[in-house]
């Protein structure tokens, strides 16, 4: 069965690049723009796995990730921060709300693809 990835990132280019490098890996993919779009979509669908990045508009990833915890429909939902370089105080904060991982951009096919699996590899064998 096809995995389903939430990808939620504000930069339009972020977000068409890891389409692009998931896509081709038979992924099932849906976008947002913000945290609230992408609480938004959960609340109709629950992917396998979260792409969140960290800096946006409206709702940061920080906030979502907690509120993706907070709720019981979504709290065993996978997350992936995304970084970019120099967030490092951001990412120990992540992983005390309980993100799976995090990637910095920019990141390469290999380095995404190689996270993704992981993560959804580790979620199987829960």
């Amino acid at each position: 069965m096809k995995k389903r990835i939430l990808l939620v990132d504000d930069a339009n280019t972020v977000l068409m690049l890891e389409k692009m490098m998931l896509s081709s890996e038979g992924y099932d993919l849906l976008t947002a723009g913000n945290g609230e779009e992408a609480l938004a979509v959960l609340k109709e669908d629950k992917p396998d796995l979260i792409l969140l990045d960290i800096m946006m508009p409206v709702l940061n990833g920080i906030e979502t990730l907690r509120k993706i915890r907070a709720d019981e429909s979504t709290k065993e939902i996978p997350v992936i921060m995304v970084t970019t370089k120099g967030e490092t105080e951001k990412v120990e904060t992540c992983y005390e709300i309980g993100c799976n991982d995090f990637i910095t951009k920019p990141f390469d096919k290999l380095g995404l693809l190689t996270k993704v699996r992981a993560v959804l590899t580790a979620q199987e064998e829960k």
